[in-house]
């Protein structure tokens, strides 16, 4: 069977046993996994800093989309989840620089009661289009 989707994975430390990818290309989409702010080690970068980890989050989503010969301007759609409305705001400066708008990606915002990374305040997943 023929797969739909082509899995884009940035790093060759990527674990085995991972059941999903960073992202995948299906047609001119590509779909971004929910990440947080790890290095390649699999530690939290910018603990205890939201602004920080969002800077990770998309550092990770400009490597896969390179894959794809993309770049974060290729982003239509993202989705937030965090544990806090405290200083969630300052994480729009991180996307007026990174996403270099207007015009600006769909966005949604969801706080949550907690997420499955220990240390993570923010979750970001996405979706791009190809050319």
């Amino acid at each position: 069977m023929t797969r739909l989707y082509e899995p884009l994975i940035p790093s060759s430390s990527w674990p085995s046993g991972f059941t999903f990818s960073p992202g995948v290309r299906a047609g001119n989409l590509i779909f971004l996994s929910g990440t947080t702010a790890t290095d390649e080690s699999g530690k939290i970068v910018g603990e205890n800093d939201i602004v920080e980890q969002t800077r990770q989050i998309f550092r990770k989503f400009e490597k896969t989309l390179a894959l794809a010969g993309c770049s974060l301007s290729n982003i239509v759609e993202t989705t937030d989840y965090v544990l806090s409305l405290e200083d969630y705001r300052r994480t729009a400066q991180v996307r007026r620089e990174l996403l270099k708008g207007p015009p600006w990606p769909a966005a949604t915002g969801v706080v949550v009661k907690g997420l499955v990374r220990p240390d993570a305040l923010i979750e970001i997943k996405a979706i791009a289009v190809v050319g």
